[in-house]
Order: structure tokens, then sequence, then C-alpha cells
């Protein structure tokens, strides 16, 4: 027997709330995802002109999508977020542990980059976009106080979500022991930090870097700090303003990869 509509509803709802799917949206971010083979799709939703801008990349992932009305995209999704017509309803990706990910990276020095308490998903997202540009092995943060997979992480992602990976562990000081055991220098940038960065790339340019960030305001927590090798800054020109986190991870990136 067919379920009710109602009932089919309720249930993918209750899948978002636990985090066991979510919907991608836009022609960037959902065009992606249908070109990804590792992401599991459950549901594409599109206008006519939609699935006419995205027909290569629906013939290659095999889904069948649904058609809709522009106007009914208001009961699917928040009407602030700029869908141009194309949903996709996923599962998050599966990278593996972060260290399978990194032992796997074809990099010499397979830099990561550490999020403590990054919870806004539109600098996460700027973040993993960074990343895969100057390419870091992969992005972590922890399960708990940390941006998981959402559409507007995705949209900011500009596409990297679908090849950056981006791992959630339990317990962060852990993790960047583990990576301190595997080789890694772990360098916390902090405005608080006496080391220029620049100086500290150059000190350990044969080395794999572990570069650590912490959310805007509180910055890294009091733990993070015991267990890195240096507190890093980026050396200002001017002697007033500061960067977004997106921002100050991106310098940073590009300051360990440039030496």
């Amino acid at each position: 027997m067919k379920k009710p509509k109602w009932v089919v509803e309720k249930e993918r709802q209750q899948k978002f709330e636990k985090g066991e799917s979510f919907l991608l949206f836009g022609i960037h971010a959902v065009g992606d995802a249908l070109l990804n083979p590792k992401r599991k799709k459950l549901r594409l939703i599109v206008t006519k002109n939609a699935r006419d801008k995205l027909a290569s990349a629906i013939d290659v992932s095999g889904i069948n999508p649904e058609v809709y009305e522009p106007k009914d995209f208001n009961s699917l999704i928040d009407a602030n977020s700029i869908h141009q017509g194309a949903l996709l309803e996923v599962r998050p990706l599966e990278w593996g542990s972060f260290s399978e990910v990194v032992m796997d990276s074809q990099s010499n020095l397979p830099n990561v980059v550490l999020l403590d308490r990054i919870t806004d998903p539109h600098n996460v997202g700027a973040i993993l976009r960074s990343a895969e540009v100057f390419g870091a092995s992969a992005v972590i943060g922890t399960k708990h106080h940390s941006a998981p997979e959402t559409g507007a992480l995705a949209k900011a992602a500009s596409g990297a979500l679908e090849r950056q990976p981006y791992i959630r562990v339990r317990n962060l000081a852990d993790t960047i022991l583990e990576l301190k055991k595997m080789g890694f220098i772990a360098l916390g940038l902090d405005a608080a930090g006496l080391t220029d960065i620049a100086s500290a790339a150059k000190l350990y340019a044969d080395r794999p870097i572990a570069l650590i960030l912490g959310a805007e305001g509180p910055g890294l927590r009091s733990r993070t700090k015991e267990v890195v090798d240096d507190l890093v800054r980026i050396k200002p020109i001017a002697s007033f303003g500061s960067l977004n986190v997106s921002n100050a991870a991106a310098v940073g990136l590009y300051t360990i990869t440039a030496v």
C-alpha cells in the first residue's frame, strides 16, 4: 500500500532533523552533486528551465527528476534560499577517517585545516573552497559545535563540498595530537600569536602543516592552544582592522603553500 503524501513528507522532515539527509539548492551546487558518483542522491526537484540547464548532469546521474512549477518551490524550501529552480535531496558524504584521507593524499605535504567551533555554514563553505584551491588534503571539524553539511554550506562552497574532504571528529584536541604523531606541525592561528605565520611556514617548509582556526570572537579554546606546536598570526600591515575567519583561512593556506 502506497503511503499518503503527508506521511512521506513527515518522514522526510524527520530525516532532515536527524541529519540523515538534506537539500542542496542552486544550479551550481545541484549540478556538481549530480556529477559526483560518491554522493547518494535521493530526490531531484526542478523547474523546466532548471531541468534544461542540468540536462547533461541529470543524464550522468541517472536520477529521474520531478518537474515542479516555480511557485510550488515555496512549500519545499525557505523563501530566502536562492534555489534557481533546483533542489536535490542527498545524504552526507562519507569520506572515511581523517587518517585514511590524509594517507591517501597525492600531495607530498598533505596540509590539513582544523576548525575549532566554527558553526557558520557560510564561513565553513568558504573555507572548503579555499582548501580546495590551495590543495589541503582535508578540512576537519567536530561532530558537535561545527557546521554540518547543509544546502547553505554547499552554496557557499561553490562546488568544493563535492570534492574537498570535510570530516567531523569527536575531539579536536585528540585529532591534533594524532596528526602530530603522523608528522604534522600544528599551528594555531590566533591574534595573540607571537610568531608570524610566514616565518613559521618557512621554518617548517619540509613538514605537513595542520592549520587550526577558531571561531570569530572566542577564538581557539584553551585546550586547543595547549596541544598546538605554536600559535601564529597573520602580521597586519595596518594597525587596525581584522579578517573574518574564512578570509584568514585563505591567507593562512596561501602562506603555508607558497613557501
